[in-house]
């Protein structure tokens, strides 16, 4: 295994490196070599019940941390103004703040870049969508101090000639909490990688993540959690549906727990569902361990068609073949949605789940 944590930014791929291999790079309309000409965006917080939110200037924030590939560094040294939402000290909301990030078109390139900070004891929601055309390269950092409970939600709910590359990268302190949910419902091209580290002992990360790619569209997460802390823990769970001639998804969890990170408790998981021919799921989970104390460790990835049982229970009782078939799409999404900690999220995630089956007819090969 490549683990990515060690990995030095060397420059612009060609997608013939294994972190690039599933990678349309043509399709990235050069945003994996080059930002020249690129505009930076500002993100706007609709709503923030206690944070405080400023633009500041890219350079008076502390170098990166964590991996970084060389899309994200191009955008993150080209970005000259950055979004900071703070939250405050042992505040405590049960309104989520809502960001958003809204393209205007795919025919310029645009650089985001948002830093997140719980600060010590703080609790709080953060909904992060993206919405509308755009050709995106962009950075999230996060900060969760120590004893912070902080969830992020990211929907990229983009338009279908979209690209999108993005890096969100978490590090949690003594004791904190974070839980990612990354929904990706829309676009052309849309690849993101989600990484952890731990600053200190106690730290317990959850990484959700729900998509759906249809004909020609390329849905791509790469995962890393890096435990060099002693007794954290780390949950990832990623659910897919695919359907169209040319659906691809890629999903690479990758786990490393370092020789200092005793006590650690992990496991990973993505679940893929096909619902017509001509859809690819490319699913990998690695697990990297340099200690044998360790509390417990283990993956699993299944990529399938439907089920044949829950089909034949729900037709028995009257329901008709497509009606059946949609129903276990949608229940098999059910339960990571439902953990969701927003309930207008969770309703529109589903909703378009079912706007995107449709009166689609499923092929009776994957059934």
């Amino acid at each position: 295994m490549t683990v990515i944590a060690d990995a030095p930014v060397a420059g612009a791929p060609t997608g013939r490196e294994e972190a690039w291999r599933f990678t349309p790079i043509a399709r990235l309309r050069g945003l994996h070599d080059s930002v020249e000409g690129a505009v930076g965006a500002q993100v706007a917080v609709v709503t923030s019940p206690v944070a405080a939110f400023a633009h500041v200037s890219t350079d008076s924030l502390p170098a990166a941390s964590g991996p970084i590939e060389w899309p994200a560094a191009l955008a993150r040294a080209a970005s000259t103004q950055s979004g900071v939402l703070t939250i405050p000290a042992h505040s405590d909301s049960a309104v989520p703040t809502r960001v958003t990030v809204t393209g205007t078109g795919a025919d310029s390139t645009v650089l985001t870049h948002l830093v997140i900070v719980a600060e010590r004891g703080s609790r709080s929601v953060v909904v992060i969508t993206h919405e509308g055309s755009i050709t995106l390269s962009a950075n999230i950092e996060i900060q969760v101090g120590d004893g912070a409970d902080l969830t992020v939600i990211s929907i990229h709910d983009w338009a279908n000639d979209s690209v999108h590359l993005g890096r969100q990268h978490a590090v949690l302190g003594r004791d904190a909490r974070f839980r990612s949910l990354i929904a990706t419902l829309g676009g052309d091209v849309v690849r993101i990688v989600p990484t952890v580290e731990y600053s200190a002992p106690g730290g317990d990360a959850e990484l959700l993540g729900v998509f759906f790619a249809e004909a020609g569209q390329h849905i791509e997460h790469r995962l890393l959690v890096d435990h060099s802390q002693p007794h954290c823990r780390s949950s990832v769970a990623y659910k897919g549906a695919l359907q169209g001639d040319g659906a691809h998804s890629v999903w690479i969890g990758d786990v490393i727990i370092r020789a200092d990170a005793v006590g650690t408790e992990t496991y990973e998981i993505n679940r893929n569902l096909l619902l017509t021919e001509g859809a690819r799921a490319d699913s990998v989970p690695n697990l990297e361990i340099e200690t044998g104390n360790v509390a417990s460790a283990g993956h699993a990835s299944t990529t399938g068609r439907f089920d044949d049982e829950q089909l034949f229970y729900l037709q028995a009782r009257g329901i008709d073949p497509e009606t059946a078939r949609r129903l276990v799409v949608r229940g098999f999404f059910a339960e990571l949605v439902s953990r969701i900690a927003d309930d207008e999220v969770a309703a529109h995630i589903i909703g378009s789940i079912e706007e995107k089956l449709g009166d689609a007819p499923l092929d009776e090969g994957t059934i």
